[in-house]
This record gives C-alpha cells, sequence and structure tokens, in this order.
C-alpha cells in the first residue's frame, strides 16, 4: 500500500473519482477513503473482492470441517441414523 496515493478523503475521491478507478484497477491495490482523517470506506476491483469472498469462503468450510473432526475426536457426534432417529422422536415425525 502507498499511503500517499491509496489513502485519500472522500471529497478528493468524488472530485477525481475517475482518475481513483483507474488507478485502483491499474495497481490492484485499494483506495482506502477518510473522513476527518479517519478512514471510512475502503474502495477496491471487483475481481480482488471476489477474490476476498472466495478465500473467506474457503476459509470458512476448512474450519467448519476441522470442527467436526474435533467433535467426533472428542465423542460429542452421534451416528447419521442415530441423529435422525432422535429428530424424528422429538419432533413426532412418521417412518
Amino acid at each position: 500500500m502507498d499511503i500517499v496515493k491509496d489513502i485519500q478523503p472522500v471529497t478528493t475521491f468524488r472530485n477525481r473519482s475517475a482518475e481513483f478507478l483507474n488507478h485502483i484497477r491499474e495497481t490492484g491495490r485499494p483506495l482506502v477513503l477518510t473522513v476527518n482523517g479517519k478512514a471510512a470506506a475502503v474502495l477496491q476491483d471487483a475481481e480482488a473482492y471476489q477474490r476476498l469472498l472466495d478465500i473467506a469462503a474457503s476459509a470458512n468450510a476448512g474450519e467448519g470441517i476441522r470442527q467436526g473432526r474435533d467433535d467426533v475426536a472428542s465423542g460429542r457426534a452421534v451416528p447419521a441414523a442415530e441423529a435422525f432417529a432422535m429428530l424424528r422422536a422429538e419432533h413426532d415425525i412418521p417412518r
């Protein structure tokens, strides 16, 4: 991140938005917009944002798998057939 080019007041962005959008597209770096000297928003290329979403989804799935494996290893899991039988009994669902 280049703090001179990549952090800008929102008023400057408003006046030169096309220039900043080109800069984001060319560099691939996000732009931090400030209000009264404090970070208020981050503007980034749509492709970079999609990559970030994909990484987050993958990490979330990996964490779910890790937690499931921990549950099985710690005896906090039951076989699927048993879980379904418990749900049917609890909610009076016929077979």
